[in-house]
């Protein structure tokens, strides 16, 4: 092909190669796993508050079970989360990698120092 083929002006559709998004699953699972562990604690100690079995939660923070809608909401409950808390450090491990969430969420008045 001659330079003036018009082929300068092509834009490849993938321009930047980036790291496939892993599963939806297994990015829940991580960012569960950094609250819990964030909080201090321990899978049976969550697994039981969220009325779960220990090993079922495990699973879940290892990507290797899609849980349900019903079994979030408990285990965030158990964690003292919204799921919308949840889904924001999904997005954040999807996204960015791994930042861990605060253990949790400031209340009331937040004083700034200057």
């Amino acid at each position: 092909m001659s330079a003036d083929s018009g082929t300068d002006n092509v834009v490849p559709m993938r321009p930047h190669a980036r790291a496939p998004e892993p599963p939806l699953r297994t990015a829940i699972g991580q960012a569960l796993r950094e609250v819990r562990t964030a909080q201090r604690r321990t899978l049976s100690d969550v697994a039981e508050d969220a009325g779960v079995s220990m090993q079922y939660l495990s699973e879940i923070e290892r990507g290797r079970k899609e849980a349900s809608s019903e079994i979030l909401q408990a285990v965030c409950g158990s964690l003292r989360i919204r799921l919308s808390d949840l889904l924001a450090q999904t997005h954040r491990v999807l996204t960015v990698g791994s930042r861990p969430m605060p253990a949790r969420p400031p209340r009331g008045p937040v004083l700034m120092a200057a």
